[in-house]
């Protein structure tokens, strides 16, 4: 049985849902004004869920979230220290390719977005077909643009040089931005060290066991409080609660300050991810802010299949060791190497125990075992993408 992804706001509660006949659970995005708090899981009975009845159990889901919401709500005080300068202009980039079904749904969402005069951009990144280009040609606000050379993070370069606006804000093609999602982001580039802004991504299903699976494996939301990243306060080569690329934005200038995506990472490469987390180190290590903002809300809808969520676990894994891989031969941070040790130490092989023993909570062994298999070929993915992308720049 699937689990229902439902929007609440604890100001305009329903007495009941009903409808749920297809789901034993519910998961619960909580909202206070509008304003992302917290989540909670709740039982479904007999294709309902009384919300009376569960009311004490979702306050005390995010009870200090939303104490403290409520209270910045009275005082009518805002922690972005917002000027009463106008909030900067945007371009908002969707990197794709051949998914015009997810696509669709994500440029629609875009469309509901206020228009504050921020432009869109989707990068069709090497693709087989016209297909994307017929869909875009559909949005009269959208332009096309083909980037042939295949690649995640050539695509996300491709944007920031074709963008005309301050802010490059990236979602994927198979996200969902919420209506507030650009203002929220925008609202916190109020200083010029701040030169990237994450977001919270939900999930936008919950209707297989796959995807039930990589949400409690890999899930993308960072949780519900605001927090400021700087290599003063975190440590720049850990950037795994930083935020994720389906819900990034950068100022333009980056590429100046820092340099752009490294286009040896990331989707479409042998490293086949790793190019957000590798360029947040990046900026971090260069001095620069980034802001995780919960209120930037964005639904991703994960992979149907087992087999799907099973290669991008494995994906996953071969893409920290190449961003750690990068990190030691290109940045000389030699205090990476640590990293694979504590992560293999204290997370990977608890849980790999616990799945052989077969422990209540323990996670699926297939996906651990594919993520420790794309583990072992990392180093090897990154150096042999490198040297492809250097020899292909040569023929050029």
């Amino acid at each position: 049985m699937a689990t229902a992804v439902l929007d609440l706001d604890l100001d305009s509660l329903p007495p009941e849902i009903t409808g749920l006949d297809r789901y034993v659970k519910a998961l619960i995005l909580i909202r206070f004004k509008g304003k992302p708090i917290g989540k909670t899981e709740i039982p479904v009975t007999d294709g309902r869920i009384s919300i009376e009845d569960n009311y004490f159990h979702l306050l005390d889901a995010v009870k200090y979230t939303w104490w403290t919401k409520w209270l910045h709500d009275y005082l009518d005080w805002d922690e972005r220290n917002v000027t009463n300068l106008p909030p900067p202009t945007a371009t908002v980039a969707v990197c794709t390719r051949n998914r015009t079904d997810d696509l669709k749904r994500c440029l629609d969402a875009l469309m509901r977005l206020p228009d504050d005069g921020q432009e869109y951009l989707v990068i069709d990144n090497c693709p087989s077909n016209d297909d994307t280009q017929k869909l875009v040609e559909t949005y009269g606000r959208v332009r096309y643009i083909r980037e042939n050379r295949p690649g995640l993070n050539i695509a996300r370069n491709r944007a920031l040089l074709e963008a005309r606006h301050e802010i490059v804000a990236f979602t994927d093609d198979d996200a969902t931005p919420d209506p507030g999602w650009l203002r929220a982001i925008l609202r916190n580039f109020f200083s010029p060290l701040v030169i990237s802004v994450t977001g919270l991504t939900m999930p936008l299903e919950l209707e297989t066991e796959a995807q039930e699976a990589f949400e409690n494996y890999s899930s993308f939301s960072k949780g519900f409080n605001r927090k400021i990243f700087s290599s003063s306060t975190h440590n720049p080569l850990a950037t795994g609660q930083v935020g994720a690329g389906a819900n990034m934005a950068f100022r333009r200038s980056v590429q100046q300050e820092v340099g752009l995506f490294d286009e040896a990472l990331d989707a479409g490469t042998l490293t086949q991810s790793g190019g957000d987390h590798e360029y947040f180190a990046r900026i971090l290590m260069a001095g620069y802010h980034i802001i995780y903002e919960p209120e930037a809300l964005c639904w991703h809808r994960h992979r149907r299949t087992w087999e799907e969520t099973r290669k991008a676990i494995n994906g996953y894994g071969v893409g920290v060791y190449a961003f750690w891989t990068r990190l030691l031969v290109v940045e000389r941070e030699f205090g990476i190497l640590k990293f694979p040790i504590g992560w293999f130490r204290h997370i990977q092989l608890p849980n790999l125990v616990k799945a052989i023993l077969r422990r209540p909570g323990s996670q699926p062994l297939d996906l651990i075992l594919a993520e420790l298999r794309g583990c072992l070929v990392g180093p090897w993915a990154y150096m042999s993408a490198r040297r492809r992308l250097k020899n292909k720049n040569m023929r050029a």
